[in-house]
């Protein structure tokens, strides 16, 4: 037994969580993975980051992402974790695939941002030891550096890898044609990419567009989509208003700008696909993302366990008829009138 008295339910593997190969590997991740951008660094409580990891657990959710600047604080989301890694999951360290990712702003001057050798490798072994880990599963390339000569990038992943301190590396963000010279670099080093990370939903379809995800594909490498309800607009909780608690209200990243008539002409119209469905939007919104094999896996953010139980019921129906397609896609390349 634990400090926490943290015991994962016996049932975690029959919850009714499905999981999805990465590519042509032997990794499967849930369909439906915990993202800790937000709601779980130091302005937020403990006990209840807490809760909603040992719930996302209980529920078969292996796979928990991060990177080194998560919180706010910059780094406090991988203190969160490790402290529930070292009081409560250190004996189920087999059965999670942890990411972490460095590429953004984390820490004052030159080496603390981009994509240099001297950033990645201190950045990985700071957040180790935030995350009280000796490995961890997969590290990212968290966005492409133009300043950084891509062989040095790669190589320091090809590094991590020889090194123990990663299992596998990815990257998040790219250009397609950058992300082709890594895949390329990193097979001729014998160093799989397995996994792309990167924005998708609903509302947000450029790695469609731009042949992200056919590339994807081609280099058989997993797909993990962020930002799946659009920072919230495809959670439904603007389709009466903007909310007193809301990302918007509270000045987050979302801006009152993003609704603007247009989208909120498609919200409204997908919610009433969605109602025909059975579902709320949100849950049409995460079932969409999974309707094929394209996606590996769906990082969803959440504040509450029972937001976390909400996203679940998505893998209940993740068909979708000919029709009801035909209609999204009707609604997503229309204008308000």
């Amino acid at each position: 037994m634990t400090e926490n008295n943290y015991r994962p339910v016996d049932t975690r593997y029959e919850a009714g969580m499905k999981y999805r190969r990465a590519g042509h590997s032997g990794i499967q991740l849930p369909e439906i993975s915990l993202g800790l951008w937000h709601n779980f660094g130091d302005v937020d409580t403990l006990s209840e980051s807490r809760r909603k990891l040992h719930h996302a657990f209980d529920c078969g959710i292996t796979h928990f992402d991060l990177a080194n600047n998560y919180g706010p604080s910059p780094g406090s989301a991988e203190e969160t974790f490790g402290y529930v890694m070292k009081h409560s999951f250190a004996s189920y360290r087999d059965e999670l695939f942890i990411s972490t990712k460095a590429g953004h702003d984390m820490w004052p001057g030159p080496y603390g941002t981009w994509g240099s050798r001297k950033s990645l490798m201190a950045s990985l072994d700071q957040s180790l030891r935030r995350m009280n880990l000796d490995y961890v599963d997969i590290f990212y390339s968290h966005r492409y550096d133009p300043y950084t000569p891509l062989e040095e990038t790669m190589q320091t992943l090809v590094d991590i890898v020889r090194q123990g301190k990663a299992l596998y590396v990815g990257i998040s963000k790219y250009p397609l044609e950058e992300a082709q010279k890594a895949y390329d670099y990193l097979k001729s080093h014998d160093v799989h990419c397995l996994l792309y990370q990167g924005r998708y939903n609903l509302l947000d379809r450029k790695v469609e567009e731009t042949g992200i995800l056919k590339q994807v594909a081609e280099n058989a490498t997993g797909f993990i989509a962020f930002s799946p309800l659009a920072q919230g607009l495809l959670s439904g909780r603007y389709l009466d208003g903007i909310p007193a608690t809301s990302r918007i209200a509270r000045g987050g990243f979302l801006k009152q700008e993003a609704l603007t008539e247009d989208v909120m002409h498609k919200v409204r119209a997908l919610n009433e696909v969605a109602r025909r469905r059975g579902q709320t939007l949100a849950e049409m919104a995460l079932a969409w993302l999974l309707k094929d094999d394209l996606v590996t896996s769906v990082i969803v953010g959440v504040s509450s366990v029972e937001q976390l139980d909400d996203n679940f019921k998505a893998l209940r129906n993740t068909a979708f008829s000919v029709e009801e397609q035909d209609e999204i896609e009707k609604i997503l390349t229309s204008v308000a009138k």
